[in-house]
Parts: structure tokens; C-alpha cells; sequence
């Protein structure tokens, strides 16, 4: 397992559970999964490194959580050296890598999305954002760490965001705004075929009520009540299918783990955009449902045939996963502050805890990042869920530390209210990776220009 976040823990977890794993490691890991199974060091910005420990480990299989290494060609490197892995080549990962070579595979594929231009200097962007109109949607073309995206009714701040973009890497892609609440559904894709698992929801605002500044995913829960029946097999067959056979017909098919963030628009459901990996919090929310063997299905996918590993089989219930942030988040946070309470939480039935920003120091348990944990709750309904997952929460003890109150709050909410008849509505979510900011004070699009 090649990675060291809550996604990470999440997938050593479901992976330990599956009897025909034998033998496990991480690299380079947090202190959760160091408790769990055997950790190394690696520079994960280095395929070769990556490589070189999956030799080093004798892997018959290497998942590659994070996309940085995905997008600097791990997986290739891996490959080329006979060894399978769960993740697909750095020409297929430009689907997360590039948003422009993720909106030409779209369009090739007939996928509907929002329209977009890409724009190489501030006088084409201005062109687009006045073509599109507020909402503006304004898009770092490559990685940035989930916080490449604002959208905002400010044209300036969209401008200058859009200058931001172009100057650090050469183009920003402005896109129409779509409206509707957001899903994401994670689909495991051999080359050639799908299989999805549950939709999840998160949330991406710093504060209750999706407030605040953008960070990398605050909460999330599974299932959506509230979502169509059919919607998945929907997906299925307008979105994921048609992509995976584009990029099969160019010869760079996509093995690993395809993303999509959906909204459901008043026109249908509409793609915002796609990763090439798991995603993290909603991994840690959906991965406790499943009771098929992931390392199974993880490895027939590899094999280049899912039909060969077991089916996908679901616990009935729901999870909600409530995420932990150090003082400071998402700006810098504070770290190698003592926490305390783990233990305790992890006592409560159906709590359980998956670290990410973690270290030890000695004896202690201390943090290391910006999103600290995730205490993920179990129960029969998504209220129930919640209720495990706040009690949990509640007993972890970290200066300064932060989370949100209202992960699945309306959901639960709205659960409730339809088992008396009274249809329910979804949580309202934020576009992925959204940034909303003041405007510059001294800027003007004359300065821009």
C-alpha cells in the first residue's frame, strides 16, 4: 500500500480483513497504520523509489493511494519491472492530472459535463468567464492539492485566480457552473469493464454549513438515501463505461480506480470532474460497508479481469466518517501536539479510528498534518451512523483541533422524515475543491491584464 493518509488507513483496514492477504506493509504509512502493519519510507514524488520498494517487498500486488505518484508514472515504472498494481498509467491518470485532457476524453466520449474553455493568458480567460457568467468556475488545469478550484460570483477574484493559474502553470481551464447537490462514486475498472461501489457525499468547507475556507474533505457518509435508484447504473453506463473505452481505444487503458464527482443537475447528471484514485474522506465512510475481500477484487482488476474476482457485496446500514483538523487548518496547521482519547473511542461499539496526519514521538501519539483522523461511525441508518460517529469524536482530545457538527446532519435529518413520507433532500455540498476568497484589495483587472 503505497501512501500515508486516512484513504491509506481506510485500505489497509478492508485489506487486512481479506483472508487471502497474507502479508501486508505501507510506505511510507502514519502511526495508525504503523500499528497495524509493517511501515517504510519512500519518496513517493520518485517511481523508481516506489518500484524499487515493491521489489525490496516482493508485492504481488502494489495500490497506489495518493495521485502524485499515479501522476508521475509509479504505476508504469512498477509495471515495467513484471509486478501488478492497482492504479493506472501516468497517461491515463491525466484524467486527475490535467482537467483539459479530462474535458477532451469527455467530449470524445459523449460524457456529459459543463461546458469549458481552456485558456493560456488572462485576456482569454476574461473572454470565458464573461461567456459563462456568474457563478464563476475557474480551474487550476493541473494537481494542486485539492485547492486549485474557485468558485465564486467576484469577477476579479475569478480573474485573478485565473492569473494565478496560468502563471504557475502555463493554462486554467473556466467552466459554466453546475448546479444540483454532488455525488461522488467510486468505480474499479480493469481496462475494459466497471464495477462501482456505493456513492458517497462529502464535504469540502472548513465550517458547519459549508462556510469557511476549502480544504481537502471534512466528512463524509454513505449510503444517499436521497439519491435516484437507478443513478449508479446510470453513471455506469453514460459516464464511467464510455471513458474507460475512450482511453482503451487510444491504447492507454485505465487500471485502477476511476472517481467521479457528479452533480445531479435540473438537465441530468453532469461530471465536475474525475480522480485517479481513491478519495479521501469518502474512502473511510464506503470501505467499512463492503464485505466482499477487496485485495480480490483490488487484484483481479489488475489482472486486466475483474469477471475473475469475487462480487461486490454490501452490509446493509450506513457510515458516516467525521474528520479531525489541527489548529490552523487549512492554512498551516499545528503539529506534534499531544492527542489523547483513541483509545476511549475505539471502545464504542461501531466507532472506529483512521489516522492520517499522525506520528509518534517516543510514547506519545502526536500530530503530524492538517487532517488529523477520521472517527468513523456504523449504525442501522445514517442517524445512527452520526450519533456513533460524533460520540467517538467527542472523546478525542487534541489542542486546538477542530470538526464540523453537521456531516449527514440534513440527510439523517431528511432519512427520518421519509420513513414518515416526507420526501427527503440531500446535504448541500460544495463544488469540489472550491476557494472562495475575498478580493484582492490592491488588484484590479487592469493589473491583471
Amino acid at each position: 500500500m503505497i501512501g500515508s493518509g486516512g484513504r491509506e488507513h481506510a485500505l489497509v483496514s478492508a485489506l487486512l480483513s481479506d483472508p487471502a492477504v497474507t502479508e501486508l506493509a505501507c510506505a511510507p504509512g502514519n502511526a495508525g497504520i504503523a500499528a497495524a502493519v509493517p511501515t517504510y519510507g519512500v519518496d513517493l514524488a520518485d517511481p523508481s523509489a516506489v518500484a524499487d520498494l515493491a521489489d525490496e517487498f516482493g508485492a504481488d500486488l502494489t495500490i497506489i493511494g495518493p495521485e502524485g505518484p499515479l501522476v508521475a508514472g509509479a504505476a508504469d515504472e512498477i509495471r515495467s519491472r513484471g509486478r501488478a498494481v492497482f492504479g493506472p498509467s501516468a497517461e491515463a491518470a491525466r484524467l486527475e492530472g490535467s482537467k483539459s485532457f479530462a474535458k477532451a476524453i469527455m467530449d470524445a466520449a459523449g460524457v456529459p459535463t459543463g461546458q469549458a474553455v481552456t485558456a493560456t493568458d488572462v485576456a482569454q480567460a476574461g473572454a470565458a468567464l464573461d461567456r459563462f457568467g456568474p457563478p464563476y468556475v475557474v480551474k487550476d488545469d493541473g494537481l494542486a492539492a485539492g485547492k486549485g478550484v474557485v468558485v465564486t460570483d467576484n469577477r476579479l477574484v475569478a480573474l485573478a485566480h485565473a492569473d494565478a493559474c496560468i502563471t504557475a502553470g502555463d493554462r486554467v481551464v473556466i467552466e459554466e457552473f453546475l448546479d444540483g447537490p454532488e455525488v461522488s462514486l467510486f468505480l474499479i475498472s480493469d481496462g475494459r469493464t466497471v464495477v462501482p461501489l456505493q456513492p458517497a457525499q462529502d464535504f469540502k468547507r472548513a465550517l458547519d454549513g459549508d462556510a469557511g475556507p476549502n480544504t481537502g474533505g471534512m466528512g463524509a457518509y454513505s449510503p444517499l438515501p436521497w439519491a435516484p435508484a437507478d443513478l449508479v447504473s446510470e453513471v455506469v453506463e453514460t459516464v464511467a463505461q464510455p471513458v474507460i473505452d475512450e482511453l482503451a481505444d487510444r491504447g492507454t487503458p485505465f487500471v485502477g480506480l476511476l472517481y467521479a464527482g457528479l452533480a445531479l443537475t435540473p438537465d441530468g447528471v453532469k461530471v465536475i470532474e474525475f480522480n485517479a484514485r481513491f478519495g479521501d474522506p469518502e474512502t473511510q465512510a464506503v470501505l467499512p460497508l463492503l464485505e466482499s475481500p477487496l485485495g480480490q477484487v483490488l487484484a483481479a482488476a489488475a489482472g486486466g479481469d475483474l469477471s475473475r474476482g469475487p462480487r461486490l457485496v454490501w452490509r446493509s446500514g450506513a457510515a458516516v466518517a467525521v474528520v479531525l483538523a489541527a489548529e490552523g487548518y487549512p492554512g498551516t496547521p499545528t503539529v506534534r501536539d499531544r492527542i489523547d482519547g483513541l483509545a476511549a473511542a475505539e471502545a464504542l461499539p461501531d466507532v472506529h479510528v483512521l489516522h492520517a496526519g499522525t506520528a509518534i514521538e517516543g510514547d506519545t501519539l502526536v500530530s503530524a498534518g492538517g487532517r488529523v483522523l477520521s472517527v468513523v461511525g456504523l449504525g442501522e441508518d445514517l442517524t445512527e451512523a452520526r450519533t456513533n460517529a460524533y460520540a467517538g469524536i467527542e472523546l478525542v482530545e487534541l489542542r486546538g483541533s477542530s470538526y464540523r457538527t453537521d456531516i449527514a446532519r440534513d440527510a439523517a435529518e431528511a432519512d427520518s422524515s421519509a420513513e414518515a413520507d416526507v420526501a427527503p433532500e440531500p446535504d448541500a455540498a460544495p463544488e469540489p475543491d472550491v476557494q472562495v476568497d475575498a478580493p484582492p484589495e490592491s488588484t484590479s483587472e487592469a493589473e491583471l491584464s
